[in-house]
């Protein structure tokens, strides 16, 4: 669901009434589907639409008969919202009783905006000088969560670019006194190492996730394409009362000696590796209590020589009772991930009749192009998934891992790995070309590995389909 603008937001008006007009992004499995979730009444109050990232509205006023009937009602800009213009917006409004809340340019403020006039009805900003100019997300983000008591106590929840989180009243704007330190949590602090509160080394840009009185957090690291030290902050998921802000759990994306999992990083690597996170959006089950954790790679996005093993849990499907953060299940989509394979995408809550089977189901869409599906309930696959064999590494120092996790079933939704019949062959002279250009470089089936330039031979590294954008991004889903 994105603006419809780069720079703001559009109302549009149908038969003489006034709506806001959002874009729903939805995925649609080639599977029955034996229950909907979804938002409901119009309402939209989670990033996914509901706390199953469906990404599904009822709504039908708006057919395909009439969509070229709407007319634009109002808009509202953020070009003013920050001390530069942004060339995109990757707000995902929320609309809670007819008010839309977004977040807005480079500082991240806090907008509310009435959704019938497009009137803005208040602002809230945050000054966090040198701390959020060095922040590695410094941009608008993804949004905002909502939460309401029932009794009138209805707040809203940011985190911001120099990764503090900041509860608001919805009506007004104010920061909430009681929560935290006058409103604001500072998240550098309690990760269990010590971190800069200057140095941006960590921040987020998707909204936390709240279920009952737990708010979940979890975080988005500078980009390690080439890391200046293996050494980085972790990227720990955590989860605090919705009320106070008090830290009720941490769940260790790295484990810490004794922890299940620290035996996949050789030579003590778990106690210096960082990254981990999670920076696409949460999902929750609120029948089961769980939340799902799309964990990204680890420090050394191609490159992971400092840290040998499979390095659980990064790259992994993890689901935690959310009362408590003890992991209840998880499945590592990728083993020693040196491709930037992170899960970029909301876990996808389904229900799904396979072979006369009900299953409650969970998706995680990747950017290797497979949709891995499990049964949200004890995390076995769906379909079998089989550990097949891929291409080794010979860069010095690496150690890759022998096989990697394929579904046998969805099929793949785009193309994997590069081939030579796959260069374009519009006239020979075009093709010889290609042929010449692609020689250059290292090409293979999915998961064949980084490889190292050799400029004396003037040879490059290796050509991935997909690349580390993906196949399925933040946007997917």
């Amino acid at each position: 669901m994105y603006p419809a603008g780069l720079f703001g937001v559009e109302g549009v008006k149908f038969n003489s009434s006034v709506a806001g007009y959002w874009l729903l992004s939805c995925m649609v499995l080639c599977i029955p589907l034996s229950a909907q979730q979804g938002s409901t009444d119009g309402q939209w109050l989670y990033y996914g639409g509901d706390l199953g990232s469906t990404g599904y509205s009822s709504l039908d006023q708006i057919t395909g008969e009439n969509v070229g009937d709407l007319q634009i009602a109002w808009r509202w800009s953020s070009r003013n919202q920050g001390p530069r213009p942004e060339i995109k917006s990757s707000t995902t409004p929320l609309m809670v009783n007819g008010v839309l809340y977004a977040t807005a340019g480079s500082r991240r403020n806090v907008v509310a905006i009435d959704a019938a006039s497009g009137e803005t009805l208040w602002i809230w900003r945050m000054d966090e000088g040198e701390r959020a100019r060095r922040a590695p997300r410094p941009n608008s983000g993804r949004g905002v969560a909502y939460w309401s008591d029932g009794r009138g106590d209805e707040r809203i929840y940011v985190v911001t670019p120099g990764y503090h989180l900041v509860a608001l009243d919805a009506h007004n704007g104010h920061q909430i006194e009681s929560f935290g330190n006058e409103g604001v949590v500072d998240l550098k602090n309690g990760l269990g190492r010590p971190v800069d509160p200057i140095e941006g080394i960590i921040g987020s840009s998707s909204p936390p996730i709240i279920f009952g009185e737990i708010l979940i957090v979890g975080a988005a690291l500078a980009v390690g394409g080439r890391p200046p030290s293996p050494e980085n902050v972790p990227g720990h998921v955590r989860g605090f009362d919705v009320r106070t802000g008090r830290q009720n759990w941490i769940f260790h994306t790295i484990p810490l000696e004794e922890e299940v999992g620290n035996e996949t990083w050789e030579d003590d690597s778990w106690s210096y590796t960082g990254n981990a996170a999670v920076w696409a959006p949460f999902t929750v089950d609120p029948d089961l209590g769980y939340v799902y954790l799309p964990v990204e790679g680890a420090t050394g996005d191609y490159y992971g020589g400092h840290r040998l093993g499979d390095n659980l849990f990064s790259s992994s499907l993890v689901a935690l009772e959310v009362a408590t953060g003890e992991r209840v299940w998880h499945y590592q989509i990728v083993h020693h991930d040196i491709w930037d394979y992170d899960n970029p995408t909301s876990p996808i809550l389904v229900d799904i009749t396979v072979d006369g089977r009900e299953i409650p189901a969970v998706v995680q869409l990747t950017k290797q192009n497979f949709a891995y599906v499990f049964d949200r309930r004890n995390g076995e696959p769906v379909w079998p998934i089989t550990e097949n064999p891929v291409p080794a590494s010979d860069v010095p120092g690496e150690r890759t891992s022998p096989t990697q996790p394929f579904p046998t079933k969805p099929a793949p939704y785009d193309r994997q790995g590069v081939r030579i019949e796959d260069l374009i062959d519009f006239t020979p002279e075009l093709r010889v070309e290609a042929e010449e250009i692609v020689s250059r470089f290292r090409i293979g089936e999915l998961f064949t590995p980084p490889s190292v330039i050799d400029q004396e031979n003037q040879t490059g590294g290796t050509l991935t389909i997909p690349g580390s954008l993906g196949g399925a991004n933040w946007e997917g889903g």
